[in-house]
């Protein structure tokens, strides 16, 4: 965001303040307009918008604390700061508490200005950018990215909708190839934890002795390399979800501690002697027959059911012709 495009309300009944706080901010380069009060303030919010607003504390009718609750009400993204001439500490926590971006006590220094409102400047931008963001891994994991138009697919389709409201473990299985990472973010990024963690771990390419540690974490002098605390996945997840591809590859040693933490939704990294409180989801996926591995005892059932409170089964490609000239024309749009 540049000075051009930063948009600036000074609100104070001192019109010589006011006037003093519009030149040095247009100076800048940021686009100001001001008012004497902060009812007239109100009234140009609910119909215009302003990346920031500034506005002095004590003034006859409606305060800047009010003001800013107001404000925040009508578009909490608003960035608000609040000047005054009489400054306690409880008036600034109070101030910062209804969500003031700063509180600066007048005389107001012009560089200290220009510096608060540069950084809320730049809290701004980074705020826009993580929402675009955001907007965008929401296009990228919408159904509609999914090839299918095929009946097994939207069945699929609804399924994922149904399951992406709750809590419950899920397991995907199909063949290589067919999706299952892409479902799973589909499933995150439409359920309320969309914007905490989707972290996802390969089972099968990581070395047992390794995906321990991945899964788990250290702490320092836990083994020979352990030089600093380390956080796990589980923790790295934390509001999120834990995507474990290639669950069937998970080594029998690691399965009773995968299980321990879905039971107790606490996480003990290794070599320490506390648990961690976590909150997450697991989703899982597999190219194998889990039940087979099960009876094979190769995987522990206790954990096959943890993990398949629900399963999602995508078909293969060629079990689905009717979606074949569609996965072409998404692969022609890419290469």
């Amino acid at each position: 965001m540049t000075k051009e495009q930063g948009t600036v309300l000074v609100v104070d009944d001192d019109l010589e303040m006011c006037g003093l706080l519009v030149d040095l901010l247009s100076e800048e380069g940021y686009a100001v307009e001001s008012v004497q009060s902060g009812e007239t303030a109100i009234q140009i919010l609910e119909e215009k918008n302003f990346d920031l607003v500034i506005s002095d504390l004590k003034m006859s009718g409606l305060s800047g604390l009010d003001l800013l609750q107001r404000a925040k009400a009508i578009r909490p993204e608003q960035a608000v700061m609040i000047i005054t001439a009489f400054g306690t500490v409880e008036t600034a926590i109070e101030a910062m508490k209804r969500g003031a971006v700063d509180y600066i006590i007048k005389p107001v220094k012009r560089e200290h200005l220009l510096l608060v409102a540069g950084k809320a400047f730049e809290r701004i931008r980074l705020q826009q950018e993580v929402t675009r963001l955001r907007q965008a891994i929401s296009e990228t994991y919408e159904f509609a990215n999914i090839t299918g138009k095929s009946k097994a697919m939207q069945d699929i389709f609804r399924l994922i909708q149904r399951v992406s409201e709750s809590t419950v473990n899920i397991a995907i299985t199909g063949e290589s190839g067919t999706g299952k990472e892409l479902v799973a973010k589909a499933v995150h990024y439409n359920s309320p934890r969309k914007d905490r963690p989707f972290i996802a771990v390969d089972c099968a390419s990581i070395p047992e002795m390794l995906l321990e540690s991945e899964l788990f974490g250290h702490v320092r002098g836990a083994f020979t390399d352990a030089k600093l605390d380390k956080k796990g996945m589980f923790e790295v997840a934390e509001g999120g979800t834990l995507f474990l591809d290639e669950i069937g590859e998970m080594p029998l040693s690691l399965q009773p501690k995968i299980l321990r933490v879905i039971q107790e939704k606490k996480v003990r990294r290794v070599g320490a002697t506390k648990t961690l409180p976590v909150d997450i989801r697991i989703i899982s996926a597999t190219n194998r027959d889990l039940l087979e591995l099960v009876k094979a005892k190769q995987f522990r059932d206790d954990l096959y059911y943890r993990l398949n409170v629900l399963q999602i089964d995508l078909p293969p490609l060629r079990n689905r012709r009717e979606d074949i000239p569609r996965a072409k024309e998404k692969r022609d749009r890419f290469f």
